[in-house]
């Protein structure tokens, strides 16, 4: 049995094909040894390792757009507008209170200390407590303060965190990218439109009204863009960027890539198409990997 250290990225809705990922691995005979994770990565990854995925991945397809949006507490502060505790409680009511030093598989969430500007680790500790850090996407959902940290999204600063795997010798390492580009979309401007459209609700749209598109007296065919979508998009290319980086420096045995355009960030209620994608992805991945081992 091939033993794989697993690398899960972050991205949103689209973390869901983690689980078709992990699925696939398992159907094809690979035993998993270790995961790290950032964002919904981390979510997967600290589910899985604490053996409750399949409890996740039913209530994850049983999501619709009215119940998403009924999960998600919105509150006006300086720092986010989303809490998070809904999505969090009904986690924790699926798996109980967990430990990471006592999960069945060794587990590694990533966040980021926004004050020290560098990543946080955690190993052990409240799994919670993590995996609410490691979401906290800057801007959207209010940040996690812990041990007088100012917690955000681990992909702020490694979206791909193939460089916390404490390498096997006999192991392989997997990882993840769920923010890769379409096929043949090398040239195309890949706009991200969330939270704008974020389950295309009168009051998002409306929240965001200020964000409009400007009106364009050139002739040039070229996407007219919104504030909120230059800077969001912008975050987005960096973290692609350095997604890329970690790829090239650490070459991961195999590397699974789902399109950032495959699935909106916020996009839940689309857990049984994205969770087949993970497994439709992994499968080309593994058959370029068995191409030459």
């Amino acid at each position: 049995m091939k033993q794989v250290h697993l690398v899960l990225g972050s991205g949103g809705a689209r973390g869901m094909a983690h689980i078709g990922v992990i699925e696939g691995l398992l159907e094809e005979g690979f035993e998993i040894v270790d995961v790290v994770g950032c964002s919904m990565g981390a979510v997967v990854g600290g589910i899985y390792s604490a053996g409750y995925l399949q409890a996740y991945s039913d209530w994850l397809r049983g999501l619709t757009k009215s119940t998403v949006f009924g999960l998600t507490d919105f509150t006006f502060t300086t720092q986010g507008f989303i809490k998070g505790e809904k999505i969090f409680q009904k986690i924790q009511e699926l798996t109980g209170d967990q430990n990471i030093e006592e999960l069945a598989i060794p587990f590694t969430a990533i966040a980021t200390d926004m004050i020290r500007r560098k990543e946080v680790l955690y190993r052990s500790g409240n799994l919670f407590t993590a995996l609410r850090a490691s979401v906290s996407i800057p801007g959207v959902f209010v940040p996690v303060i812990d041990k007088n940290r100012l917690l955000v999204d681990g992909g702020v600063l490694n979206p791909l965190p193939i460089n916390h795997v404490k390498r096997n010798k006999n192991a392989i390492i997997v990882a993840v990218n769920i923010n890769a580009l379409a096929p043949n979309d090398n040239n195309e401007v890949q706009v991200a439109k969330e939270p704008a459209s974020f389950l295309d609700n009168e009051f998002m749209n409306k929240y965001f009204s200020n964000f409009v598109k400007p009106k364009s007296k050139s002739k040039q065919k070229v996407p007219q863009l919104s504030v909120f979508e230059l800077v969001n998009t912008s975050y987005d290319y960096t973290q692609d960027r350095l997604a890329e980086v970690m790829e090239e420096i650490y070459k991961p045995e195999i590397l699974v890539h789902v399109p950032r355009t495959s699935c909106g960030t916020f996009e839940f209620y689309r857990a049984e198409e994205m969770i087949q994608m993970g497994k439709d992805a992994l499968q080309l991945a593994l058959k370029e990997y068995r191409k030459t081992n």
